[in-house]
């Protein structure tokens, strides 16, 4: 089976969940059911976009499978924001109550956190994206200790308001942020066309890359900061989703069975769709709003990272 025939599967069945969702148990009340799953349709398509793209990138980047972006702790820079303004100024505060503010907040700290963090890696010779990743990896513990140390003196009604942006939901969206996603994430797209074929290049490894002639560290820096642009518009849009990125690229590596960015970064925006609308089904018709998607998701997503160790140490 050829690569354009299987993305043409992918397509059909993500556009078959896709109309299951709107129309599911709609009651003929189109008018009202179509506008509110039509915004968590459109929250679903940003965030499986944004979270494919930097995840095939940010694996092409560092050569390793199993590494997601938010390893580099912008995850937890989200949470510790969160937590910071109820902390300080309470749960009613505007920077939370406005959705809109929140966001372009959210996400202007964590982009701000990455280029501050990639200008001092990078500002001198000899520094790695090994060694990037290593202190992202610290600056990551010391946000989620700092989160946990505000978390455990706050309020504990204030605790609950806190507790519902710790994990993704698709129910809190509006328009507002829906636009200044939407906008933010197409011009990354046009910005970023011109590197599909590079990406075939930068997965043979940085020393054959060089000696093909690419730029390299020009080039991951600038590839870097794209990856963190996306992964700061996901999770201010929903929420954090930390292994959704692992699962549906490793799903695409698997099913696609190519080396082409061109056709894995389509197979696993494609695939992002069918897991986010899959899981959504499942959170708003068998759990009935119980449980969040990112609880379905996390946990499909560690025994699969768990499978892939596994696989990995019986390779060694």
């Amino acid at each position: 089976m050829n690569p354009k025939t299987k993305l043409g599967i992918l397509a059909l069945v993500s556009v078959a969940l896709i109309v299951v969702f709107m129309t599911i148990q709609s009651g003929g009340n189109w008018g009202y059911i179509l506008p509110r799953r039509g915004i968590k349709i459109a929250a679903i398509v940003l965030t499986a976009a944004a979270i494919a793209f930097s995840t095939v990138v940010f694996q092409t980047i560092t050569n390793n499978r199993i590494l997601t972006p938010s390893i580099i702790g912008l995850d937890s820079l989200y949470m510790l924001t969160q937590t910071f303004i109820i902390y300080m100024f309470g749960s009613m505060h505007l920077a939370l109550v406005n959705p809109n503010l929140d966001f372009l907040l959210s996400v202007g700290l964590m982009i701000g956190f990455a280029l501050l963090l990639y200008r001092f890696m990078f500002r001198k010779e000899g520094r790695n994206i090994y060694f990037l990743l290593l202190v992202g990896i610290v600056l990551g513990s010391l946000f989620g200790s700092m989160t946990t140390f505000m978390e455990v003196l706050i309020d504990p009604n204030e605790f609950l308001v806190l507790q519902s942006r710790m994990f993704a939901s698709f129910n809190r969206m509006n328009t507002g942020i829906l636009t200044v996603a939407a906008v933010s994430m197409a011009g990354i797209a046009i910005y970023c066309i011109r590197y599909v074929k590079v990406l075939d290049v930068l997965s043979l490894g940085r020393d054959h890359a060089l000696n093909l002639g690419l730029g390299y560290n020009g080039l991951v820096k600038r590839l870097l900061v794209v990856v963190a642009i996306l992964i700061s518009i996901s999770t201010a849009l929903v929420g954090p989703i930390t292994f959704l990125g692992l699962l549906i690229a490793n799903i695409a590596y698997a099913f696609m069975k190519t080396y082409r960015h061109s056709v894995l970064l389509w197979a696993s925006i494609l695939i992002g769709i069918i897991a986010l609308v899959g899981g959504q089904l499942v959170v708003e018709r068998v759990f009935t709003f119980s449980t969040t998607i990112s609880v379905i998701i996390n946990f499909s997503g560690g025994v699969y990272f768990l499978y892939l160790l596994l696989k990995e140490s019986k390779s060694w």
